[in-house]
C-alpha cells in the first residue's frame, strides 16, 4: 500500500503511456459554462429531416422523411410528374434512387440530366432491379413505376431503403398496397374511385368529395390518422426538366 501523499502507481503509468504514444494529449481549454439565467435564452433549431415535397395549407414546408432505419412503404396514386419530382429531390439529399419501370423513355431525360445514372439515379426494367446495399450513409429510394398492376418487387423496403409505388389510377391491387403502406398520397381521381378509396382508407366525407376536384400538383397525404394536403411547387430547374405540374401523363 503506498504511503500517504505518494503518487498512485497506476495513475503514473497511465500518464507515461499517454506521453509515450498511447494516445495524444490535446490542447487544453477552459471549460465552457452557461449560467442558469442564460440557459433560458438558448434555443436550438429542431425540425423534420427529409425531402421538402411542397407546402401545406398554412404555407409551411411539408417534409417527407424517406431515409429511415426501418422499412418504409409509400404509395402514390397520381401522376408521373409528382413521382419524378420526389425522386429528383430525394437524389438531391444524397439518396440513391433506383427506378423500376416499363417506360424507361419517360425517365431518360432525368437520367441524362443527372449524368447518365452516375449521380444518384438509375433506371431498370421491371423485375431487373439488382440488390441495393443501403446504409445510413447511402440510403436508397426505390421508385416502382410499373403500371396498374405492379408485380411483387424483388427489392423490398428495409433499413435505409424506402419503396415508393406509383399507381396512375385506383387499380384492383390498390387496396392491398394501400393497406401495406405507411404513407399514401392521392391526387385527383374520379368520384367513383374516391368513394372506393374512401371506404378502404376510412376517409371523411369531405375528403372523398374533394379528391375529384384537386388541382394539378396538389396531393392528399395520409399516414395512420393524419391527413395533409400538400401543394408541390416546382423550382425553375425542375420546370426546365419536367415541365409544369400535371396529373395526366
Amino acid at each position: 500500500m503506498p504511503a500517504a501523499g505518494a503518487p498512485d502507481a497506476g495513475a503514473g503509468r497511465g500518464r507515461r503511456l499517454l506521453r509515450g504514444g498511447f494516445g495524444l494529449l490535446g490542447p487544453r481549454h477552459g471549460r465552457h459554462t452557461l449560467s442558469c439565467e442564460d440557459l433560458d435564452t438558448l434555443t436550438l433549431p429542431i425540425g423534420d429531416d427529409g425531402v421538402v415535397i411542397g407546402t401545406d395549407a398554412e404555407g409551411q414546408p411539408a417534409v417527407l422523411g424517406l431515409n429511415r432505419p426501418t422499412p418504409y412503404e409509400v404509395v402514390l396514386i397520381g401522376g408521373l410528374w409528382t413521382a419524378q419530382v420526389l425522386a429528383l429531390r430525394a437524389a438531391a439529399t444524397g439518396a440513391r434512387v433506383a427506378v423500376e419501370t416499363g417506360r424507361a423513355q419517360a425517365w431518360s431525360q432525368m437520367v441524362h440530366a443527372m449524368g447518365g445514372g452516375q449521380n444518384g439515379l438509375a433506371v431498370y426494367d421491371v423485375g431487373r432491379v439488382p440488390p441495393l446495399g443501403a446504409s445510413a450513409g447511402t440510403p436508397v429510394l426505390v421508385v416502382r413505376d410499373c403500371g396498374m398492376r405492379p408485380p411483387r418487387g424483388r427489392v423490398v423496403s428495409g433499413p435505409w431503403r424506402s419503396v415508393l409505388t406509383l399507381l396512375p389510377y385506383l387499380s384492383p391491387v390498390a387496396p392491398r398496397l394501400v393497406r401495406q403502406a405507411r404513407l399514401v398520397g392521392v391526387q385527383r381521381i374520379s368520384p367513383q374511385e374516391a368513394a372506393e378509396l374512401g371506404r378502404t382508407m376510412a376517409l371523411p366525407r369531405a375528403d372523398v368529395e374533394t379528391l375529384p376536384t384537386l388541382a394539378d400538383g396538389l396531393t392528399l397525404w395520409c399516414a395512420d390518422r393524419d391527413r395533409q394536403y400538400v401543394m408541390t411547387q416546382p423550382t425553375d430547374a425542375e420546370i426546365g426538366l419536367l415541365g409544369l405540374p400535371r396529373r395526366m401523363d
